[in-house]
């Protein structure tokens, strides 16, 4: 696994940071109308020629495998692709318009809480003819919250503007992204990885959220966070001991019992992956020690991205329903979507938010 140390995969510096999201920054402000809904067809949408140019611009294949991450405060979700290093690079961030509940995991049917932890879709977990457009299902619970005793079904991304519990995108985002993950799927890949988190897990966020009752689930969920940061590669995900376990193979195959001791370890991670990601362990716990925590205000029920809030705030909830999705189906929770809880964070700069003058262009 030496390969994943060639100097130029090490954590990315502070500034290219900021210069990628400034450039998400700027990506994002048309994603919202960058498509019309009579674009939209009523068969399973297919990757579109536009999108073929832009994969082929950053060195990616139609076919070549898929991986998405979801930032819950963000309101972002993204979709990466391996290019021609073999490695994942991001193709696009896409805003989402609704997710309901707060940060934290979901644990029980009807909380109303969107996921947060590693899920695996396949291909028969794709829905061309859902009543949102079109969707896939997460798979929530996974092997360990099923084992922890959580419940709730049929938790999706999909279009149209309304949560319980899913993530919710335009009618023309879930249509593009649907059109990626299905080319990959028929393509080979068996499944793709679903990371949600409850926000971006810098050391910064990290510590603005310190007082949170979530942290110690939090902090085992950066760690393969900081995985897929370091090697941009897909990280292995075992469940033993109640926790997700990453890279990690163990003495008889995987573990089978997700709340038992884990077993007896054959091949641990990479050292060096383990070093880097001990370093940012210590990063966490001095912006801590350091740093004072956030109170979010306003919670009233979940978020929506800030470029979606402009549009909320300018033409109400019925002309922002009839914009981003065909069925017109009514934007959950309006008020509350209003309602930023995050506006009092502190944003790190790096942060891809939509000004609300771009936004509403």
């Amino acid at each position: 696994m030496n390969w994943f140390w060639n100097s130029k995969y090490r954590v990315r510096s502070i500034a290219r940071n900021i210069l990628f999201g400034a450039a998400v920054s700027v990506a994002l402000s048309g994603c919202v109308t960058d498509m019309a809904l009579d674009d939209l067809s009523s068969s399973a949408p297919q990757v579109s020629n536009k999108m073929l140019a832009e994969m082929s611009k950053k060195g990616m294949k139609p076919e070549s495998p898929v991986l998405v991450r979801i930032f819950k405060q963000e309101s972002e979700l993204e979709i990466w692709k391996i290019d021609r290093t073999g490695r994942y690079a991001l193709l696009k961030t896409y805003p989402m318009c609704r997710w309901s509940g707060k940060l934290g995991p979901k644990m029980k049917d009807g909380d109303r809480q969107a996921p947060e932890g590693f899920y695996h879709v396949s291909t028969g977990m794709l829905n061309p003819k859902s009543q949102y457009y079109v969707s896939f299902n997460l798979g929530y619970p996974n092997k360990l919250e099923s084992a922890l005793g959580y419940t709730g079904e049929a938790l999706m991304v999909h279009g149209a503007c309304s949560s319980s519990g899913c993530y919710a995108l335009t009618d023309q985002g879930v249509g593009e992204i649907y059109s990626i993950v299905a080319k990959a799927l028929s393509s080979g890949q068996g499944r793709f990885q679903v990371q949600a988190y409850p926000f971006r897990m810098t050391a910064e966020n990290m510590a603005l959220h310190k007082s949170d009752e979530n942290m110690p689930f939090w902090r085992t969920l950066k760690e393969g966070y900081d995985a897929f940061e370091i090697t941009r590669q897909q990280p292995k995900v075992s469940v033993c001991g109640r926790r997700y376990m990453f890279n990690t193979e163990f003495e008889g195959g995987e573990p089978r019992d997700p709340l038992a001791q884990c077993p007896a370890v054959s091949n641990p991670p990479d050292p060096q992956l383990m070093v880097e990601i001990e370093v940012e362990r210590k990063r966490v716990d001095a912006a801590i020690a350091d740093g004072s925590s956030s109170t979010v205000s306003a919670y009233v029920d979940g978020g929506m991205h800030t470029s979606f809030r402009s549009l909320l705030k300018k033409d109400g909830a019925d002309k922002l329903a009839a914009r981003i999705s065909g069925i017109k189906y009514p934007v959950s929770r309006p008020d509350a979507a209003l309602a930023d809880p995050f506006k009092a964070m502190v944003k790190r700069p790096s942060a891809a938010v939509v000004s609300e003058s771009a936004s509403s262009e």
